[in-house]
């Protein structure tokens, strides 16, 4: 070992104390590195699920790279004195040349304590929207649903944004707090039809479907009235009446599930067709164009 050191003092010019620095700087990480391989193979071991799993290894992660920055500093500062002046020296140094990275880290103890979102949280920020599956020091990642997929389904896209962005971006989030979302279905009938008569066939179809959703929501809305000021006096699907240039809108509206939104649409609407089919005065407008001539016999339309 003397020869080694000598030799590196010689050629290299590492004088002993940094050569005995750098070694331990070095088993430590490989004895933290070690440590954080053993526990997460036994996680691994333990369980399948992979939230649990998730949850595991950014801690395990976390804990490891917080040791390793401690431990490696100490070998190479001697006096906490020397720490507390090399910490104000490099805290200036950073906040001038890394500004972007230090916004990131407090957006995310932002995120770790106010909790605007978590893992598996589906929310929009700014125009990206997806559901939430990763949140490390300096980026969250989410998996893209909607923009040309049609409904709120996954592209397949994952997007990763800066933890700074919960300073700049409004947040929605989908799921957190009051776990429903309000959906609407507009169905358009001629002046012709029996509106009436099809205002009443919608308000059975979607009271069929939502009455338990809606049982639900009220329990759910309950619990989120002790933090948020949410407050829906009715929770029951209902269908209101608006006069188009086509037709008569009946729009239906009522409370689901945020990620079954496409699926709740087919179900209604392949209820709205059969049932609209048994009934011959009940006709779906579009938009039309008449057009008028005058012809020798007189005014005539076609």
């Amino acid at each position: 070992m003397k020869d080694i050191a000598a030799f590196l003092q010689e050629h290299v010019g590492l004088a002993p104390d940094i050569q005995k620095n750098i070694l331990y700087s070095i088993i430590i990480l490989i004895v933290l590195a070690v440590i954080r391989y053993v526990v997460l193979k036994v996680v691994w071991r333990l369980t399948d699920d992979p939230k649990s799993r998730y949850t595991w290894k950014r801690t395990i992660s976390f804990i490891i790279g917080f040791l390793s920055i401690v431990l490696v500093l100490s070998v190479w500062l001697k006096a906490l004195g020397q720490l507390g002046a090399f910490l104000g020296l490099l805290s200036a140094g950073i906040a001038i040349a890394m500004k972007d990275p230090l916004t990131n880290m407090a957006g995310w103890m932002f995120i770790m304590v106010r909790k605007p979102f978590s893992l598996g949280d589906r929310v929009q920020i700014g125009p990206h929207t997806g559901d939430i599956i990763d949140i490390r020091l300096f980026q969250f990642s989410m998996l893209e649903i909607g923009n040309w997929v049609d409904a709120d389904q996954s592209t397949g896209r994952i997007i990763h944004l800066p933890n700074g962005k919960v300073f700049t971006e409004a947040q929605a989030n989908y799921t957190a707090g009051f776990e429903f979302i309000w959906n609407e279905i507009a169905v358009l009938v001629t002046f012709e039809s029996a509106w009436r008569k099809a205002k009443d066939l919608l308000q059975e179809i979607i009271t069929k479907y939502a009455e338990a959703t809606s049982a639900s929501a009220e329990k759910k809305i309950r619990e989120a009235s002790k933090k948020y000021m949410i407050f829906y006096q009715y929770l029951t699907p209902i269908v209101y009446t608006k006069v188009m240039d086509s037709g008569v809108l009946l729009t239906v509206r009522y409370i689901c599930d945020p990620r079954k939104r496409r699926s709740s649409e087919n179900i209604v609407w392949e209820e709205i067709l059969d049932t609209f089919d048994q009934y011959p005065e009940i006709e779906f407008a579009y938009p039309t164009t008449r057009f008028y001539r005058h012809n020798e016999g007189g005014a005539g339309e076609t």
